[in-house]
């Protein structure tokens, strides 16, 4: 059996006696989680202590709840076939092929790593800048760890709820053109829920596209559609790290899980090769500084002071149909002569783009009023640090 341990760790998990160690650490801090993977893990903390037999009589359990479950198929396989002699690694049963078994490597290497290496404990994305009290949960995806984290908003700030292992794109991230097979990396919405009875069986229980491309992605030429957060087919409890054609693919049950949390129009999805986490206290001053700059354009605008106005737009700005010539000029032309401008916003979230050197995503229902015309509608913005240091809108225009 001493074999089995040394493959079944070394080869998935690092060292034997480190991996061994952090894998019994991280489960007892999800001791309490009654999950798959939890049981999975567990087994596999108990090969690693020797006690084969209470690893077997888990994974048969688990197996029988979720016959579908391969990598807890192959780990069993493998524990069954040491009975017979030593296993030379990893994945020594028949039924699989070399791309199987390393597929089914990748998925156990991502599982355990996520329990040696737990996301910091309260600290916080700091894509997430800030939720609107809409925004009840946001999903952040670190697509590096194969990890998907939701974040409950708790009177404003949010506090981390659940994570589940999750699939990305078979060519990894950076989607660019349709059919590229890589998952976007960006800052997106829930667009609305697609039931199971509207869908083939290959997407499981459901699914929820989100809003790519967006007007970021647009503005870079990115193509592409029907992006979505979905789940499995019916005989398979969970698919290899990459292997969606650029979706986001979770178990059916870790879907199940989250579907009570996602309300379309409103749900943000961060999608990232790599999570910045920070501490609340600098988590609350970035949010001060950031709705401090939106709070200057708002006054600025209400002063009547086209300069000052013009200021918070870059000269690469493009939207609402108008590059920065066209907006300058048109701003100049509608403000004279108005003897009040009122703005007020509410419903204020704010997301720091991934991938992107300070880019933040800014949405907010507006209220406009003159002595000319009135109008609320939904905004976004695209605001950029720029070579000043300023931060300047990029783009901006309405939510449909």
């Amino acid at each position: 059996m001493g074999r089995v341990i040394i493959f079944l760790l070394l080869s998935v998990a690092g060292s034997g006696a480190g991996a061994a160690n952090l894998i019994a650490s991280h489960t007892r801090l999800h001791e309490l989680d009654p999950g798959q993977e939890a049981i999975l893990v567990k087994a596999l903390h108990e090969v690693s202590a020797s006690r084969v037999n209470e690893a077997l009589s888990d994974l048969r359990g688990l197996l029988a709840a979720n016959p579908g479950f391969r990598l807890a198929q192959m780990v069993y396989a493998d524990l069954l076939l040491s009975r017979a002699g030593p296993i030379s690694e990893f994945g020594a049963v028949p039924f699989a092929s070399h791309r199987q078994v390393e597929a089914f490597r990748d998925e156990a290497r991502v599982r355990l790593r996520h329990y040696s290496a737990p996301p910091p404990a309260d600290q916080i994305p700091s894509a997430l800048v800030m939720l609107s009290a809409e925004q009840k949960y946001a999903v952040v995806v670190n697509m590096t760890t194969s990890r998907l984290f939701l974040y409950e908003n708790r009177g404003g700030e949010p506090y981390l709820a659940h994570d589940f292992y999750a699939t990305i794109g078979k060519n990894g991230t950076g989607k660019f053109s349709q059919g590229d097979q890589k998952t976007p990396v960006g800052v997106y919405f829930v667009t609305g829920v697609i039931e199971p009875d509207r869908l083939p069986d290959f997407y499981g229980s459901g699914a929820f596209p989100i809003d790519y491309p967006n007007a970021w992605d647009q503005r870079h030429g990115r193509t592409g559609y029907g992006i979505w957060l979905h789940g499995t087919p019916s005989n398979t409890f969970s698919r290899p790290p990459r292997d969606s054609d650029g979706c986001v693919i979770l178990s059916n049950a870790d879907l199940e899980n989250i579907k009570k949390y996602i309300t379309p129009g409103e749900t943000p999805v961060i999608l990232a090769d790599g999570i910045q986490w920070v501490s609340r206290a600098e988590w609350r001053k970035q949010r001060e500084a950031m709705a401090g700059i939106v709070e200057q354009w708002r006054r600025d605008w209400e002063s009547r002071d086209t300069d000052r106005y013009l200021g918070h737009y870059s000269p690469a700005y493009a939207g609402l149909g108008m590059d920065y010539e066209a907006w300058v000029a048109y701003k100049r032309k509608v403000n004279n002569g108005k003897r009040y401008i009122r703005v007020a916003l509410s419903g204020q979230s704010m997301f720091l783009y991934p991938g992107e050197r300070s880019l933040l995503v800014v949405t907010f229902r507006q209220d406009y009023a003159s002595d000319r015309n009135q109008r609320r509608f939904t905004k976004r913005q695209y605001w950029k640090q720029e070579a000043d240091g300023r931060w300047r809108i990029l783009y901006e225009g309405s939510v449909s």
